[in-house]
């Protein structure tokens, strides 16, 4: 052990003359430990809820679309074979889209239309998550290969037309069929509810009614064609990276979008909002490196006799600043290491025992999520470190300026 660090250490012992610096010490270091817990239970939480709506959004929606400009797809089997081809593509399927009107006894409500093929894995693995009664069989065609008049609703558009599982409800489609005036007359179709699913996104369970693709393309009266083409890829995060592949492979009479383009605005704004939380609560840190500053001040100012020894004796400026500088980076450091413990401690506690609820007719979860990104505990350790440091280096500069002649004078 260097002396600097011996003196050092020292003068952070509590004496009767330094009872009233170590408890502003004290303050110090419960400072920057009620920062940088904050700071990693706040970001752990706002982790948890981009997960989660991450997993949400990707329950419903495919990773990436592929649409034909103008018109719907036509020869969509050999598109699929093309696509699937793509490196990092791990699933293709095909899918209907289409805006109606549903109706039942209990109430009328505007929904999305969707079709896809109940017999691809991917698709009754994804769907079939979320049902929360009836089922994906309901669906499916029968024996003879014809489609059963079957439609899944969301759990909240379910709701308002006060309808449950084997209810019949009406969908009526504004792009019918053309009348000898050259118009089109609404075209109906009665189904039998055969399902009702939950994502937890309001959004989706107000507004989305499946059926299979076979009967959609019948009700809708589209032959052989489907809207598009929904795409799985291995690797989410290489999403946009596989798009501009397919769309080399397809050619200009094809576009496609990946999840993170239609949902740019939702997480920007959502990143956004972690930066400014982690801004905002660092201030604390700062708060707590002031007193870090004003309690090195003290002891200087305490301490002008001895450190102007110290340098009658041979200690040189910087042997003096590291004095100092290791006593307040030693504060530091230890705020640093119990936030960071106290820290990782709430979150674990959080992520176990879910003890913060929240009202599930607000929100769409009804626990806090919790998600730990080590990198952001190293950011803030790092953060916390370097704020902890630069608070030291005036009060130690000016104690190592500091004339030994001056300071013995009256001595």
């Amino acid at each position: 052990m260097s002396f600097e660090t011996f003196i050092g250490w020292r003068y952070l012992k509590s004496k009767r003359k330094q009872t009233f610096i170590s408890l502003i010490s004290l303050i110090s270091l419960a400072g920057v430990a009620l920062g940088v817990t904050a700071l990693i239970v706040v970001l752990a939480v706002m982790n948890g809820f981009e997960e989660d709506l991450k997993g949400k959004i990707l329950g419903v929606n495919s990773h990436i679309v592929i649409l034909r400009y103008g018109e719907p797809m036509d020869a969509h089997l050999e598109l699929m074979r093309e696509v699937g081809q793509v490196e990092g593509v791990s699933s293709v399927e095909p899918f209907i889209y289409s805006q109606v009107m549903i109706s039942a006894m209990g109430g009328l409500s505007g929904a999305i239309l969707r079709g896809f093929d109940p017999d691809v894995p991917v698709s009754r693995e994804r769907l079939g998550a979320m049902v929360k009664s009836g089922g994906i069989d309901g669906l499916a065609d029968d024996a003879e290969g014809k489609p059963v008049r079957g439609i899944m609703l969301g759990g909240e558009l379910a709701r308002q037309l006060g309808v449950l599982t084997g209810d019949t409800v009406r969908v009526v489609s504004p792009m019918g069929e053309v009348t000898p005036l050259g118009g089109r007359a609404p075209r109906t179709r009665n189904f039998e509810v055969a399902g009702i699913f939950e994502s937890g996104m309001y959004e989706y369970d107000s507004t989305l009614a499946y059926l299979s693709l076979h009967e959609a393309q019948d009700f809708l009266n589209l032959g052989q064609t489907v809207t598009g083409l929904e795409v799985k890829v291995k690797d989410i995060y290489q999403a946009d990276q596989i798009r501009e592949r397919i769309m080399a492979r397809l050619g200009t009479s094809y576009w496609a979008k990946d999840w993170m383009q239609m949902n740019r605005n939702l997480f920007s704004a959502l990143k956004l909002e972690k930066v400014a939380m982690f801004i905002i609560l660092t201030l604390t840190v700062l708060v707590a490196a002031f007193n870090i500053i004003s309690t090195l001040i003290m002891v200087v100012m305490e301490k002008t006799r001895d450190i102007a020894i110290l340098k009658s004796m041979g200690a040189n400026n910087r042997s003096v600043m590291r004095i100092f500088v290791f006593q307040g980076l030693l504060v530091g450091l230890a705020g640093t290491l119990i936030g960071l413990g106290s820290g990782l401690f709430l979150c674990e506690l959080l992520a176990r025992y879910k003890f913060i609820k929240l009202p599930s007719d607000v929100y769409y979860m009804n626990t806090l999520p919790v998600l730990v990104d080590f990198r952001d505990v190293a950011v803030i350790t790092f953060s916390a470190v370097i704020i902890s440091f630069l608070a030291t280096l005036y009060p130690a500069w000016q104690a190592s300026r500091l004339n030994p002649v001056e300071a013995l004078r009256y001595e």
